[in-house]
């Protein structure tokens, strides 16, 4: 039974309820522990804080007002879309003011003209292309949360997914925004759906930031036609060695697939074990998903130039999708990969990190050590086109110091990719997942300089503060040592 009128002395959820008002059956703001239990955390489960209050802005405008309340008062406050993030950047460490933005989520304009529309950062990724394709267009960004995740929350992590080795992350689909500062302005990036106007790139600045520069309050996206003709492989292979191969010849064989997917064996269980099981053989080492796309004159001849390189690299089947249905059930398969992990593993951690094609088995050979090291099964999941792997590490929380040996295991995983020249991220951002993991990449000055770019953004740190980077405590000594060569 809905509650009646806002039941605190505290003034600031009283301002801040008069900024969103309160209707008492479809609640804009949320105070009671009970409802913020909800907010405590997004994708990433193993750290766990409560908000001050949940907010619910219908417009920028009240959006605007609510970040220059809580600027002038001194309030932490972030941002929050769907809650699919998976490295913890809407966990509420200190508190905050969340302001949700899943109530602002219209479809405000499309001009199929340009190739481009306009929507609220609440709107959900896959519903913008099922919005448009009886017009013969979608978008291209697709990760596997798009049945649900906002574009808002795309954006600030700069989301890929399966297609992002043909076509881009979020940031190339993204021609314009809409901003409220950390101070309450409200700024726009990008004028008439042209991205690139002289000056700082800060469209590509903004994109990936993590919530820690501005709000996005509104988005403006590149839309694409649809491809003429899309085939799909499968191909299963009895050594992940072999199926690493195969990737690397297709690429150099001067194709680029749309999508070129890998999971492993333990990956395959977890899949065969969901809600869209395809009949994988339980024997396998590795599958491959391979999808081109294109003029339809030219799609056989890709096909048989995928079947070739599979083939001669002791694939033990390789057979091209006979039907749309099936092609779907493919891909349902596959994007079910992260969730299906439940069917294996009370828990599981997901990882995030980015390897050069050609290093793709040492690293796994790797990550299979570092599994038999702590004595945890990991599951690969990944981008394999572009080397974007996703190591799950499985446990079991209720164990006693299990959830540490994930945590430690997901790190050392993590430095295998740093070490071979890769990176900690591809797609899922930082948060406080990888703040520490943020030194296998970057030097001390090199951070400094990254958190000196935010200082001239959100100069008080109320905004998501305690995200992306790593503890100040080396940062700040650089910092003195720096002034202090400079004052000689």
């Amino acid at each position: 039974m809905a509650r009646k009128g806002i039941q605190t002395n505290d003034p600031h959820i009283l301002n801040l309820a008069k900024i969103v008002g309160d209707d008492p059956v479809r609640k804009s703001i949320l105070y009671h522990k009970e409802d913020l239990l909800a907010y405590d955390c997004d994708g990433f489960t193993l750290h766990k804080h409560l908000p001050k209050v949940v907010v619910f802005p219908k417009n920028t405008a009240e959006v605007a007002a609510i970040v220059k309340y809580c600027h002038e008062n001194d309030l932490p406050f972030l941002a929050r879309g769907a809650g699919t993030g998976l490295s913890g950047g809407a966990i509420p460490l200190n508190g905050e003011v969340i302001i949700s933005m899943v109530r602002m989520k219209k479809l405000l304009s499309v001009d199929f003209e340009n190739r481009r529309a306009v929507v609220e950062p609440g709107f959900v990724n896959l519903k913008l292309t099922n919005s448009i394709s009886d017009k013969g267009y979608y978008y291209a960004p697709d990760p596997s949360s798009q049945y649900c995740c906002t574009i808002g929350g795309n954006v600030a992590e700069n989301a890929g997914g399966a297609h992002c080795l043909k076509y881009g992350v979020t940031t190339n689909h993204i021609l314009g925004l809409e901003v409220v500062m950390p101070n309450g302005d409200i700024i726009e990036i990008g004028r008439d759906g042209v991205p690139d106007l002289p000056g700082y790139d800060l469209l590509g600045l903004l994109t990936g930031s993590e919530g820690t520069l501005g709000i996005v309050t509104k988005i403006t996206v590149r839309i694409l036609k649809n491809p003429e003709s899309k085939q799909t492989v499968l191909a299963y292979f009895d050594k992940v060695a072999d199926g690493s191969k195969a990737v690397s010849d297709i690429i150099s064989a001067g194709i680029v697939p749309a999508a070129l997917e890998m999971m492993d064996k333990t990956a395959i269980e977890g899949v065969e074990a969901a809600a869209f099981p395809v009949g994988h053989p339980k024997d396998i080492e590795a599958v491959l998903l391979i999808e081109v796309d294109g003029i339809a004159a030219g799609i056989d001849e890709q096909i048989n130039q995928i079947l070739e390189v599979c083939n001669n690299n002791n694939v033990r089947e390789v057979k091209a999708a006979q039907s749309e249905q099936e092609r779907a059930r493919w891909w349902a398969n596959r994007k079910t990969g992260f969730g299906a992990m439940g069917a294996i593993s009370p828990d599981y951690l997901v990882q995030d990190g980015v390897i050069p094609r050609s290093r793709l088995p040492e690293v796994l050979k790797r990550i299979n050590e570092i599994s038999d090291e702590f004595g945890l099964r990991i599951a690969n999941i990944f981008h394999a086109g572009d080397g974007n792997l996703h190591p799950l590490v499985l446990f079991d929380a209720r164990k006693p110091g299990e959830s540490e040996k994930a945590l430690e295991a997901g790190s050392l995983c993590l430095k295998v990719c740093a070490d071979v020249g890769g990176t900690i991220t591809g797609e899922h951002g930082v948060g406080i997942e990888k703040r520490e993991e943020m030194r296998f990449v970057f030097t001390d000055e090199e951070i400094l300089a990254q958190t000196e770019i935010r200082q001239v953004f959100n100069s008080k740190n109320l905004l998501n503060a305690g995200k992306l980077f790593p503890s100040p405590g080396r940062c700040v000594e650089v910092k003195k040592e720096i002034a202090a060569v400079s004052s000689l």
